[in-house]
Protein backbone atom coordinates (compact mmCIF):
# COMPACT_ATOMS: atom_id res chain seq x y z
CA UNK A 1 0.00 0.00 0.00
CA UNK A 2 2.62 2.75 0.88
CA UNK A 3 4.52 1.49 -2.53
CA UNK A 4 1.40 1.96 -4.26
CA UNK A 5 0.41 5.48 -2.40
CA UNK A 6 4.09 6.76 -3.27
CA UNK A 7 3.66 6.46 -6.97
CA UNK A 8 0.12 8.10 -7.15
CA UNK A 9 1.55 11.16 -5.14
CA UNK A 10 4.42 11.04 -7.47
CA UNK A 11 1.88 11.04 -9.83
CA UNK A 12 -0.01 14.06 -8.51
CA UNK A 13 3.23 16.16 -7.93
CA UNK A 14 3.84 15.76 -12.13
CA UNK A 15 0.76 16.57 -12.98
CA UNK A 16 0.64 19.76 -10.88
CA UNK A 17 -2.11 18.62 -7.70
CA UNK A 18 -1.55 21.13 -5.38
CA UNK A 19 -1.02 19.40 -1.45
CA UNK A 20 1.22 21.48 0.83
CA UNK A 21 1.04 20.85 3.88
CA UNK A 22 2.56 24.54 4.93
CA UNK A 23 1.89 26.80 2.23
CA UNK A 24 -1.11 29.49 2.69
CA UNK A 25 -1.25 30.60 -0.20
CA UNK A 26 -4.34 30.10 -2.45
CA UNK A 27 -4.31 27.27 -4.53
CA UNK A 28 -6.44 28.81 -6.71
CA UNK A 29 -4.39 32.01 -6.93
CA UNK A 30 -1.00 30.13 -7.38
CA UNK A 31 0.83 29.54 -10.29
CA UNK A 32 1.59 25.72 -10.37
CA UNK A 33 4.74 24.34 -11.68
CA UNK A 34 3.12 22.60 -14.23
CA UNK A 35 -0.85 22.48 -15.60
CA UNK A 36 -3.01 19.75 -13.77
CA UNK A 37 -3.61 16.97 -16.24
CA UNK A 38 -7.40 16.36 -16.62
CA UNK A 39 -8.00 12.13 -16.38
CA UNK A 40 -10.27 11.00 -19.28
CA UNK A 41 -13.53 10.46 -18.57
CA UNK A 42 -13.66 7.15 -16.78
CA UNK A 43 -15.01 4.33 -18.51
CA UNK A 44 -18.16 2.91 -17.28
CA UNK A 45 -17.09 0.30 -15.49
CA UNK A 46 -15.32 2.10 -13.18
CA UNK A 47 -18.31 4.95 -12.90
CA UNK A 48 -20.84 2.03 -11.58
CA UNK A 49 -18.29 2.35 -8.90
CA UNK A 50 -19.44 5.43 -7.90
CA UNK A 51 -21.91 6.39 -5.10
CA UNK A 52 -25.19 4.03 -5.19
CA UNK A 53 -27.71 6.97 -5.17
CA UNK A 54 -26.40 8.08 -8.85
CA UNK A 55 -29.07 6.72 -10.53
CA UNK A 56 -31.75 8.20 -8.08
CA UNK A 57 -30.91 12.08 -9.41
CA UNK A 58 -27.37 12.62 -9.10
CA UNK A 59 -26.90 12.28 -12.88
CA UNK A 60 -27.33 15.67 -14.04
CA UNK A 61 -24.97 16.68 -10.73
CA UNK A 62 -22.67 14.44 -12.58
CA UNK A 63 -22.91 16.10 -16.21
CA UNK A 64 -22.89 19.47 -14.71
CA UNK A 65 -19.96 18.66 -12.82
CA UNK A 66 -17.85 17.48 -15.63
CA UNK A 67 -19.25 20.75 -18.11
CA UNK A 68 -16.99 22.68 -15.19
CA UNK A 69 -14.60 20.17 -15.44
CA UNK A 70 -12.18 21.24 -12.26
CA UNK A 71 -12.53 21.28 -8.64
CA UNK A 72 -10.16 22.92 -5.94
CA UNK A 73 -10.32 21.30 -2.43
CA UNK A 74 -8.40 22.44 0.99
CA UNK A 75 -8.21 19.86 2.94
CA UNK A 76 -7.63 19.60 6.73
CA UNK A 77 -7.37 16.05 7.17
CA UNK A 78 -3.92 14.31 6.86
CA UNK A 79 -1.96 14.96 4.01
CA UNK A 80 -2.17 10.91 2.82
CA UNK A 81 -5.71 10.78 2.86
CA UNK A 82 -6.47 14.19 1.09
CA UNK A 83 -3.94 12.89 -2.43
CA UNK A 84 -6.20 9.65 -1.89
CA UNK A 85 -9.60 10.96 -1.94
CA UNK A 86 -8.61 13.91 -4.79
CA UNK A 87 -6.87 11.10 -6.96
CA UNK A 88 -9.83 8.81 -6.52
CA UNK A 89 -12.35 11.67 -7.31
CA UNK A 90 -10.27 12.33 -10.31
CA UNK A 91 -10.66 8.87 -11.56
CA UNK A 92 -14.03 8.29 -10.95
CA UNK A 93 -15.66 11.25 -12.85
CA UNK A 94 -12.21 12.90 -14.93
CA UNK A 95 -12.64 16.33 -12.74
CA UNK A 96 -9.14 17.97 -12.55
CA UNK A 97 -8.68 17.90 -9.34
CA UNK A 98 -6.46 21.02 -7.16
CA UNK A 99 -5.87 20.53 -3.80
CA UNK A 100 -4.39 22.13 -0.67
CA UNK A 101 -3.53 20.50 2.94
CA UNK A 102 -4.35 23.15 5.06
CA UNK A 103 -5.18 23.31 9.34
CA UNK A 104 -8.59 23.72 9.92
CA UNK A 105 -7.81 27.03 11.95
CA UNK A 106 -5.84 28.20 8.28
CA UNK A 107 -8.73 27.81 5.98
CA UNK A 108 -11.27 29.18 8.25
CA UNK A 109 -9.07 31.99 8.27
CA UNK A 110 -8.63 31.87 4.53
CA UNK A 111 -12.52 32.15 3.70
CA UNK A 112 -13.24 34.97 5.93
CA UNK A 113 -10.76 37.38 4.36
CA UNK A 114 -12.20 36.08 1.07
CA UNK A 115 -15.70 36.57 2.36
CA UNK A 116 -17.92 35.17 -0.36
CA UNK A 117 -15.15 35.16 -2.96
CA UNK A 118 -13.59 31.97 -2.11
CA UNK A 119 -10.20 30.24 -3.99
CA UNK A 120 -11.19 26.77 -3.08
CA UNK A 121 -14.46 25.26 -3.34
CA UNK A 122 -14.72 22.61 -1.00
CA UNK A 123 -13.45 22.17 2.62
CA UNK A 124 -12.39 18.10 3.72
CA UNK A 125 -12.13 16.76 6.70
CA UNK A 126 -10.61 18.17 10.14
CA UNK A 127 -13.00 18.82 13.52
CA UNK A 128 -16.29 20.72 12.85
CA UNK A 129 -15.54 23.45 15.61
CA UNK A 130 -14.11 25.76 12.41
CA UNK A 131 -17.15 24.34 10.45
CA UNK A 132 -19.42 25.79 12.76
CA UNK A 133 -17.84 29.26 13.21
CA UNK A 134 -17.53 29.50 9.17
CA UNK A 135 -21.18 28.71 9.14
CA UNK A 136 -22.48 30.99 11.20
CA UNK A 137 -20.74 33.30 9.34
CA UNK A 138 -22.39 32.48 6.33
CA UNK A 139 -19.57 31.55 4.60
CA UNK A 140 -20.83 27.66 3.59
CA UNK A 141 -22.92 26.78 1.31
CA UNK A 142 -26.30 24.46 2.06
CA UNK A 143 -26.64 21.58 0.18
CA UNK A 144 -29.48 18.64 1.01
CA UNK A 145 -26.74 15.89 0.02
CA UNK A 146 -28.62 12.23 -1.13
CA UNK A 147 -26.09 10.31 0.73
CA UNK A 148 -26.57 11.86 4.06
CA UNK A 149 -29.71 9.38 4.34
CA UNK A 150 -26.29 6.96 5.18
CA UNK A 151 -25.64 9.12 7.70
CA UNK A 152 -25.69 6.96 11.62
CA UNK A 153 -27.34 9.82 13.43
CA UNK A 154 -28.61 13.79 12.70
CA UNK A 155 -25.81 14.69 14.55
CA UNK A 156 -23.06 14.01 12.33
CA UNK A 157 -24.62 17.13 10.13
CA UNK A 158 -25.60 20.16 10.34
CA UNK A 159 -29.47 21.00 10.60
CA UNK A 160 -29.30 22.82 7.29
CA UNK A 161 -26.67 20.55 5.00
CA UNK A 162 -24.02 23.43 5.68
CA UNK A 163 -21.75 20.73 6.52
CA UNK A 164 -21.66 16.40 6.89
CA UNK A 165 -19.75 14.52 8.74
CA UNK A 166 -17.51 11.96 7.68
CA UNK A 167 -15.49 10.68 10.37
CA UNK A 168 -15.48 10.58 14.37
CA UNK A 169 -12.42 10.93 16.20
CA UNK A 170 -11.33 10.38 20.10
CA UNK A 171 -9.60 13.05 22.46
CA UNK A 172 -7.14 11.67 24.25
CA UNK A 173 -3.44 11.53 25.52
CA UNK A 174 -0.94 10.00 23.40
CA UNK A 175 2.75 9.46 25.52
CA UNK A 176 6.02 7.48 25.00
CA UNK A 177 6.42 4.78 27.67
CA UNK A 178 9.70 4.71 27.23
CA UNK A 179 10.63 8.40 28.63
CA UNK A 180 7.88 8.05 30.97
CA UNK A 181 9.77 4.97 32.24
CA UNK A 182 13.31 6.82 32.01
CA UNK A 183 12.55 9.38 34.06
CA UNK A 184 10.18 7.82 36.55
CA UNK A 185 6.80 8.99 35.79
CA UNK A 186 3.38 7.43 35.74
CA UNK A 187 1.29 7.67 32.62
CA UNK A 188 -1.27 10.68 33.36
CA UNK A 189 -4.78 9.28 33.55
CA UNK A 190 -7.47 11.76 33.38
CA UNK A 191 -7.00 15.92 32.42
CA UNK A 192 -5.97 17.10 35.92
CA UNK A 193 -3.02 14.61 36.44
CA UNK A 194 -1.99 17.22 33.50
CA UNK A 195 -1.48 19.75 35.82
CA UNK A 196 0.66 17.73 38.04
CA UNK A 197 4.68 19.76 37.86
CA UNK A 198 5.71 16.72 36.81
CA UNK A 199 4.98 17.17 33.92
CA UNK A 200 6.33 20.85 33.59
CA UNK A 201 8.37 20.80 29.63
CA UNK A 202 6.81 17.43 28.88
CA UNK A 203 3.16 18.15 26.93
CA UNK A 204 2.40 19.29 23.59
CA UNK A 205 -0.36 20.34 22.15
CA UNK A 206 -1.66 22.49 18.97
CA UNK A 207 -2.37 26.19 18.56
CA UNK A 208 -5.61 27.58 19.29
CA UNK A 209 -5.54 29.80 16.99
CA UNK A 210 -4.59 27.23 13.95
CA UNK A 211 -5.72 24.06 14.92
CA UNK A 212 -9.52 22.89 15.29
CA UNK A 213 -7.81 20.14 17.43
CA UNK A 214 -7.43 22.80 20.04
CA UNK A 215 -10.34 24.45 19.77
CA UNK A 216 -12.04 21.08 20.90
CA UNK A 217 -9.91 20.85 23.39
CA UNK A 218 -11.12 24.62 24.87
CA UNK A 219 -15.11 23.71 24.43
CA UNK A 220 -14.11 20.37 25.62
CA UNK A 221 -12.89 21.99 29.28
CA UNK A 222 -15.25 24.80 29.22
CA UNK A 223 -18.29 22.13 28.93
CA UNK A 224 -16.42 19.28 31.27
CA UNK A 225 -15.59 22.46 34.28
CA UNK A 226 -17.83 24.80 33.39
CA UNK A 227 -16.69 28.61 31.77
CA UNK A 228 -14.21 30.03 34.45
CA UNK A 229 -12.83 26.93 35.68
CA UNK A 230 -12.31 25.66 32.21
CA UNK A 231 -10.50 28.52 31.20
CA UNK A 232 -7.98 28.41 33.68
CA UNK A 233 -7.18 24.75 33.62
CA UNK A 234 -5.85 26.09 30.46
CA UNK A 235 -3.58 28.51 32.50
CA UNK A 236 -2.74 25.95 34.39
CA UNK A 237 -2.26 23.56 31.85
CA UNK A 238 0.11 26.16 29.82
CA UNK A 239 2.58 26.19 32.94
CA UNK A 240 3.39 22.46 31.81
CA UNK A 241 3.10 22.56 27.96
CA UNK A 242 6.46 22.58 26.00
CA UNK A 243 4.90 23.32 22.51
CA UNK A 244 2.09 24.40 20.40
CA UNK A 245 1.91 23.49 17.29
CA UNK A 246 0.42 24.57 13.95
CA UNK A 247 -2.03 21.20 13.44
CA UNK A 248 -3.39 19.18 15.91
CA UNK A 249 -1.54 15.89 14.66
CA UNK A 250 1.44 17.63 15.49
CA UNK A 251 1.71 16.38 18.75
CA UNK A 252 1.46 12.56 17.43
CA UNK A 253 3.97 12.96 15.18
CA UNK A 254 7.02 13.61 17.72
CA UNK A 255 5.98 11.08 20.46
CA UNK A 256 7.56 7.85 19.02
CA UNK A 257 10.84 10.05 18.90
CA UNK A 258 10.64 11.29 22.68
CA UNK A 259 10.69 14.96 21.46
CA UNK A 260 7.12 15.07 22.88
CA UNK A 261 6.43 12.47 26.16
CA UNK A 262 2.88 13.88 26.48
CA UNK A 263 1.16 14.97 23.50
CA UNK A 264 -2.86 15.74 23.56
CA UNK A 265 -4.90 15.10 20.35
CA UNK A 266 -6.73 12.13 18.93
CA UNK A 267 -6.26 8.95 19.65
CA UNK A 268 -6.61 7.47 16.33
CA UNK A 269 -3.20 9.60 15.23
CA UNK A 270 -1.48 7.41 17.39
CA UNK A 271 -2.72 4.72 15.69
CA UNK A 272 -1.02 6.29 12.54
CA UNK A 273 2.52 5.97 14.64
CA UNK A 274 2.36 3.02 16.11
CA UNK A 275 0.81 0.83 13.07
CA UNK A 276 2.16 2.60 10.15
CA UNK A 277 5.78 4.20 11.56
CA UNK A 278 6.66 1.39 14.06
CA UNK A 279 6.75 3.29 17.18
CA UNK A 280 5.39 0.51 19.62
CA UNK A 281 6.78 3.04 22.59
CA UNK A 282 3.76 5.14 22.17
CA UNK A 283 1.15 4.68 24.42
CA UNK A 284 -2.94 5.35 23.84
CA UNK A 285 -4.73 7.05 26.72
CA UNK A 286 -8.89 7.81 27.22
CA UNK A 287 -9.21 10.40 29.89
CA UNK A 288 -10.63 8.29 33.29
CA UNK A 289 -13.51 10.97 33.72
CA UNK A 290 -14.60 11.23 30.23
CA UNK A 291 -13.76 12.83 26.96
CA UNK A 292 -15.05 14.08 23.61
CA UNK A 293 -14.81 13.22 20.26
CA UNK A 294 -14.31 15.39 16.65
CA UNK A 295 -16.82 14.95 14.02
CA UNK A 296 -14.66 15.26 10.91
CA UNK A 297 -16.66 16.97 8.39
CA UNK A 298 -17.05 18.43 4.07
CA UNK A 299 -18.47 21.49 3.05
CA UNK A 300 -19.03 23.65 0.19
CA UNK A 301 -17.94 27.11 0.43
CA UNK A 302 -20.28 29.81 -0.63
CA UNK A 303 -19.72 31.83 -4.29
CA UNK A 304 -17.46 28.82 -5.12
CA UNK A 305 -16.58 28.75 -8.95
CA UNK A 306 -17.82 25.23 -9.10
CA UNK A 307 -20.90 24.69 -7.34
CA UNK A 308 -21.42 21.37 -9.49
CA UNK A 309 -18.48 19.88 -8.82
CA UNK A 310 -18.41 20.90 -5.45
CA UNK A 311 -21.90 19.08 -4.64
CA UNK A 312 -20.70 15.90 -6.58
CA UNK A 313 -17.89 16.11 -4.11
CA UNK A 314 -20.69 16.19 -1.12
CA UNK A 315 -22.24 13.21 -2.39
CA UNK A 316 -18.96 11.45 -3.22
CA UNK A 317 -17.33 12.27 0.04
CA UNK A 318 -20.34 10.71 1.71
CA UNK A 319 -19.80 7.47 -0.26
CA UNK A 320 -17.50 4.41 0.85
CA UNK A 321 -15.91 5.02 -2.30
CA UNK A 322 -14.12 8.07 -0.40
CA UNK A 323 -14.52 6.94 3.80
CA UNK A 324 -12.34 3.49 2.96
CA UNK A 325 -9.74 5.25 1.26
CA UNK A 326 -8.94 6.30 5.42
CA UNK A 327 -7.64 3.61 6.40
CA UNK A 328 -6.19 2.26 3.56
CA UNK A 329 -3.74 5.35 3.75
CA UNK A 330 -2.75 5.58 7.23
CA UNK A 331 -6.01 7.63 8.69
CA UNK A 332 -7.79 5.10 11.41
CA UNK A 333 -10.55 7.30 12.67
CA UNK A 334 -14.86 6.11 12.92
CA UNK A 335 -16.41 6.53 9.98
CA UNK A 336 -19.84 7.71 10.54
CA UNK A 337 -21.97 6.09 7.41
CA UNK A 338 -24.08 2.75 7.51
CA UNK A 339 -22.64 1.60 4.21
CA UNK A 340 -19.21 1.56 5.00
CA UNK A 341 -16.67 -0.74 6.93
CA UNK A 342 -15.23 0.55 10.06
CA UNK A 343 -11.04 0.62 10.10
CA UNK A 344 -10.94 -2.64 12.86
CA UNK A 345 -7.51 -1.20 13.92
CA UNK A 346 -9.24 1.23 16.23
CA UNK A 347 -11.33 -1.61 17.68
CA UNK A 348 -8.40 -3.42 18.15
CA UNK A 349 -6.84 -0.45 20.38
CA UNK A 350 -9.54 -0.52 22.46
CA UNK A 351 -11.52 2.90 21.45
CA UNK A 352 -14.74 2.87 21.26
CA UNK A 353 -16.90 5.86 19.18
CA UNK A 354 -19.36 6.03 21.82
CA UNK A 355 -17.44 6.29 25.19
CA UNK A 356 -17.35 10.06 25.08
CA UNK A 357 -19.39 12.89 26.63
CA UNK A 358 -22.33 14.52 25.26
CA UNK A 359 -20.76 17.28 23.37
CA UNK A 360 -22.74 20.66 22.53
CA UNK A 361 -22.25 21.40 19.35
CA UNK A 362 -24.79 24.33 19.45
CA UNK A 363 -22.56 26.18 22.52
CA UNK A 364 -19.71 25.17 20.19
CA UNK A 365 -21.00 26.77 17.40
CA UNK A 366 -22.22 30.19 18.79
CA UNK A 367 -19.01 30.51 21.22
CA UNK A 368 -15.53 28.87 19.38
CA UNK A 369 -14.32 32.49 18.76
CA UNK A 370 -15.16 33.90 21.74
CA UNK A 371 -13.42 31.03 24.04
CA UNK A 372 -10.85 31.27 22.04
CA UNK A 373 -10.44 35.08 22.42
CA UNK A 374 -10.51 34.67 26.25
CA UNK A 375 -8.37 31.92 26.55
CA UNK A 376 -5.55 34.07 24.65
CA UNK A 377 -6.65 36.41 26.77
CA UNK A 378 -5.90 34.73 29.97
CA UNK A 379 -2.72 33.57 28.85
CA UNK A 380 -1.10 37.24 27.89
CA UNK A 381 2.28 37.07 26.57
CA UNK A 382 3.66 33.76 28.49
CA UNK A 383 2.73 31.52 25.73
CA UNK A 384 3.44 33.79 22.56
CA UNK A 385 6.88 32.60 21.88
CA UNK A 386 5.97 29.20 22.04
CA UNK A 387 2.59 29.35 19.42
CA UNK A 388 3.75 27.55 16.56
CA UNK A 389 2.29 29.13 12.93
CA UNK A 390 4.81 27.60 10.62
Amino acid sequence: MKKKLALVLAGLMTLGLIGCGSQSQPAATETPAAETKTEETAPAETQAEAPAEEAGGLDAIIEAAKAEGELIVYGSCEEEYLAAACEHFQELYGIKVQYQRLSTGEVQSKIEEENGNPSGDVWFGGTTDPYNVAASEGLLEPYEAQNASHLLSDKYRDAQGQWYGIYKGILGFMVNKDELSRMGIDEPADWKDLLDEKYKGLIWLSNYNTAGTAKLVINTMIQKYGHDEGIQYLVDLDKNIEVYTKSGSGPSKNVGTGECVVGIGFLHDGITQIVDNGYGNVGLIIPSSGTSFEVGATAIFKGCAHPNAAKLWIEYALSPDCVELAAQNGSYQFLVIDNAKQPEVAAEFGLDPENVMDYDFEDAKQNTTTYVEEVMTALGSAADDRFKTE
